[in-house]
């Protein structure tokens, strides 16, 4: 299927790579008329996966809307020529958007991507599972699960449905982080599959706040 994906980024005289969790409360605040933009339902959060996505791209701030998601970023795109991140606020002195449509759903070709953000594929309930799991492919075979649940998590969202198996493999670190004061496991690396995912969403947690963000290395017709 097709999927509507709109980029858009902003430039000021000073330099924007602050916090991106800053750059989603602006536009969260700014325009509290668009749920979408902050995932949140009379003061509660909506779990499911987010059709606008916050991220620092190659030093650049990046707002990244799908389908519905980037209707509401059409709409704001003239609405605001500042922006406030944390206590500092900054003129905008360039605006631009992309605009497409991306091809999205199960594939004959394997599709190889990278994480360009870390990958955050644990949650409460199965950290403890990862950690006590023997061997290096009882712990592989878990992240492959996961990321299929994930991507299927993203089609739901899009109202597609997945027709047959996802078939994936990952080549993928661990690594510690800490964030807010809490510690934290996430991955970098990146994966393979028959599902074509268009450039810069992302998969697993936090989305919203630019985690697991993806990018297209390459594609090959072969099997896993």
């Amino acid at each position: 299927m097709k999927v509507k994906i709109l980029s858009m980024t902003f430039e000021s005289t000073n330099d924007l790579r602050e916090n991106v969790e800053w750059i989603r409360g602006f536009f969260a605040t700014k325009f509290t008329e668009y749920q979408l933009l902050h995932n949140h339902f009379i003061d509660k959060l909506v779990y499911r996966y987010p059709l606008v996505q916050y991220k620092i791209i190659d030093g650049k701030p990046h707002v990244i809307g799908m389908n519905e998601g980037a209707e509401v970023l059409k709409d704001i795109f003239d609405k605001y020529d500042s922006i406030k991140l944390g206590n500092k606020n900054y003129e905008i002195t360039e605006k631009s958007t992309t605009v497409g449509s991306r091809e999205f759903g199960l594939t004959r070709s394997i599709h190889f991507y990278e994480f360009v953000t870390p990958w955050l594929a644990l949650n409460d309930k199965n950290y403890n599972e990862y950690l006590c799991s023997e061997t290096i492919e009882a712990k592989a075979e878990m992240l492959r699960r996961i990321l299929t649940s994930n991507i299927i998590s993203m089609s739901k969202a899009v109202g597609y449905t997945v027709p047959d198996r996802i078939r994936c493999d990952i080549d993928v670190m661990s690594r510690k982080n800490k964030f807010e004061g809490q510690d934290f496991t996430s991955f970098c690396g990146g994966f393979m599959v028959n599902f074509c995912i268009p450039d810069y969403l992302g998969v697993g947690k936090s989305v919203s706040k630019g985690y697991g963000t993806v990018r297209e290395l390459d594609a090959v017709n072969e099997n896993i």
